[in-house]
């Protein structure tokens, strides 16, 4: 892992990353015995950042796939990443993370599409109108790669200065002009619009001037309708914890933003493993807290070096940290987000029907428009094709779909599979979405297969 940058106090530890996806509630269960299965009975994800050249590493990914099941690229997806030269775009790494999820019923959370570090040289020349031309095509044409494969991106990250000041960090992006967040994230919502949109930031986790400038920030945009869905929480942690940790949540939340902890990591010591625990009952003490990532699986592949900062030895052992985390999960109130979308082959979603095939859809709407994404499962004989149909409610229409092919844009519509998803064993999941004018509510899609 490219080590981000030196590491930051102010009271508490700070530096790195993003990561995450929310998860369909399952029923009431008992305790869980692997953090994704906890989390996703309290309807939330537990998820890890990832190095995809660690993924041929067996002992990393035993862990990976059996603890967490959201995952985010530690690099992968950076500017620097996806676009090495200008208007030239390589998506392998992210690709192959995204493959990797698929396969092992994961989300994906997106990171990053702007940041003021790890741009490409070419970016690093340009300023002005060169430079926010250059940046809003990146992020369109990467979130319309990844397009309805990403649960969350981080749109932009780590864009307000340290320090008692509460404003913008000086970078070349803010040079562009003080709009260029809020043009990011119009251009992130019209590339992927069933994405959850987040602005993610560090040595925010208490209610201090940063945190308080970013909160002014989102609720501007919420006021103005600026398309902001989450706010990302990194959480670099040294050996206490903000006494108002949950409250800064909460104020967050309560603007009717999700909150998502990013790149969860504590010094080690004593205190470990109680940090973590506090960490997790804020996070499901707020309704709209829908995740936590750790920034990393085990203390070997942290940024972090010496500090042992995750809940994995190096030989994949768990730590005490690990059983106080599992613990507080399993100890939680059922206290789910207000609104959930499950991530493809999730092994907690109930088990579908004998034959056929089943679909449910989960809406994300504002006024005058909706997205709509449908998730298909198949029955006990799989499919070769499916088929789901919707009536949409008097005056809605289909403006876009992706992962299918829709018949007619109003009334009653039929969707398709496309080439790659069809094709679905038995309790596989398949996913695709479309966009609307108008209400999407009361829909009640009906699946049928071949």
């Amino acid at each position: 892992m490219r080590r981000k940058r030196a590491l930051l106090t102010t009271g508490i530890l700070a530096g790195a990353l993003a990561a995450g996806m929310a998860v369909a509630l399952a029923p009431a269960a008992s305790a869980g015995t692997t953090l994704r299965a906890a989390a996703a009975e309290k309807g939330r994800y537990f998820g890890a950042a990832v190095a995809t050249n660690k993924l041929s590493d067996n002992t990393y990914a035993t862990v990976l796939n059996r603890e967490f099941n959201s995952v985010v690229a530690e690099n992968e997806m950076k500017w620097d990443a996806t676009e090495p030269q200008q208007g030239r775009f390589n998506y392998s790494g992210g690709d192959r993370l995204v493959s990797h999820a698929r396969a092992n019923g994961m989300s994906v959370r997106g990171h990053a599409l702007l940041w003021h570090q790890q741009q490409p040289s070419w970016a690093q020349g340009l300023s002005g109108s060169s430079l926010r031309n250059a940046a809003i095509n990146h992020v369109t044409q990467v979130a319309t790669h990844f397009r309805g494969q990403i649960y969350a991106w981080d749109v932009v990250n780590e864009a307000f200065a340290d320090g008692g000041s509460g404003g913008r960090r000086d970078s070349n992006l803010q040079r562009t002009g003080n709009d260029w967040i809020e043009a990011a994230f119009r251009a992130a919502r019209a590339a992927d619009p069933g994405a959850k949109l987040c602005y993610n930031d560090y040595n925010t986790d208490g209610i201090n001037a940063k945190s308080t400038g970013i909160y002014n920030m989102v609720r501007d945009f919420k006021s103005r309708g600026v398309p902001i869905d989450c706010v990302g929480f990194q959480s670099h942690l040294g050996t206490t914890i903000p006494g108002d940790y949950q409250a800064n949540l909460q104020r967050f939340a309560d603007l009717g933003v999700e909150v998502q902890i990013t790149e969860l990591d504590v010094m080690t010591g004593g205190n470990q493993a109680n940090i973590y625990a506090a960490v997790t009952r804020a996070c499901l003490a707020v309704s709209r807290c829908t995740g936590i990532t750790v920034w990393g699986v085990r203390d070997c592949d942290s940024w972090r070096g010496s500090d042992n900062a995750l809940l994995f030895d190096c030989s994949g052992n768990k730590k005490a940290a690990y059983n106080a985390v599992l613990d507080a999960l399993n100890a939680g109130g059922n206290n789910p987000p207000p609104t959930t979308t499950p991530p493809p082959n999730n092994p907690t979603t109930p088990p579908p029907g004998q034959g056929g095939c089943t679909a449910s859809v989960t809406l994300n709407s504002w006024t005058g428009g909706f997205v709509a994404n449908v998730k298909v499962t198949a029955g006990s004989s799989g499919t070769r094709g499916w088929t789901v149909t919707m009536t949409l409610p008097g005056g809605a229409s289909v403006t876009n779909t992706w992962s299918a092919t829709a018949s007619g844009n109003s009334g009653t519509v039929r969707f398709t599979n496309v080439d790659y998803n069809g094709q679905l064993g038995a309790g596989q999941s398949a996913e695709f979405g479309f966009q609307g004018n108008g209400s999407g509510s009361g829909m009640t899609p009906t699946c049928s297969a071949s």
